[in-house]
């Protein structure tokens, strides 16, 4: 799918199972690095995709390991949950936005990928370019199963979203000239600001109110 080679490795023993240590290398042009540090005041906060289904994919998945051990006859249903167990289990880099974005001429001024759930690494953008944000809650892209899961495992959607992590989708900031452009892509969704407040990254919630963004995924 991505074209890699795989050309070595790096063995030991464990006496737990396998254990697998992969590296990456590759090269390209300076001009075309995105890097944490981009981010400018004004700039747009931009996200591929949708959040929180990973975590619930996780969640599903232990659900039905606890109802297996009471009973090893048990055969689970995941179909009305296929979406969140896929994003779990076989998350894909987002190529296709890159590609995408480098086709329309839009070139982001930082980016990240959300691993450690979307708080987090709001916060490592806004450290590395030294700034601050505006996260609008009513923003946030959710899929409507992640919004049904999340009420019958009684989760708030909004927090899952934030906090979830291994969505791999990508976070990426945009000069506001671009708007239109960005807004215009299928998938993507514009959902806060970058202000010159360092330090100060907020999380707007629907009610208007703001807090400061808390990084409660992966530490």
């Amino acid at each position: 799918l991505y074209q890699v080679d795989v050309v070595g490795g790096d063995t030991t023993s464990s006496n737990k199972g396998m254990i697998l240590s992969v590296t990456a290398l590759g090269q390209a042009a300076p001009e075309e690095v995105v890097y944490r540090s981009g981010a400018k005041p004004n700039d747009l906060l931009v996200v591929s995709g949708d959040l929180g289904g990973a975590y619930l994919g996780l969640q599903v998945l232990k659900r039905e390991q606890e109802v297996f051990r009471v009973n090893p006859k048990h055969q689970p249903d995941l179909d009305p949950y296929h979406y969140i167990v896929e994003r779990q289990l076989k998350p894909e880099a987002r190529k296709d936005i890159t590609a995408l974005l480098g086709t329309l001429g839009v070139r982001p001024t930082s980016m990240i990928d959300i691993s450690d759930g979307l708080s987090s690494e709001i916060l490592h953008l806004c450290r590395a370019s030294k700034v601050g944000c505006h996260l609008y809650e009513e923003k946030i892209p959710l899929d409507p199963l992640v919004i049904r899961t999340c009420e019958e495992f009684q989760l708030d959607s909004s927090l899952v979203a934030i906090s979830g992590g291994e969505d791999y989708e990508l976070l990426f900031t945009v000069p506001l000239s671009m708007h239109d452009k960005v807004a215009a892509i299928d998938g993507v969704s514009v959902i806060g600001n970058i202000t010159d407040k360092k330090g100060s990254a907020l999380l707007v919630g629907n009610d208007g109110n703001a807090i400061q963004l808390q990084a409660q995924g992966w530490t």
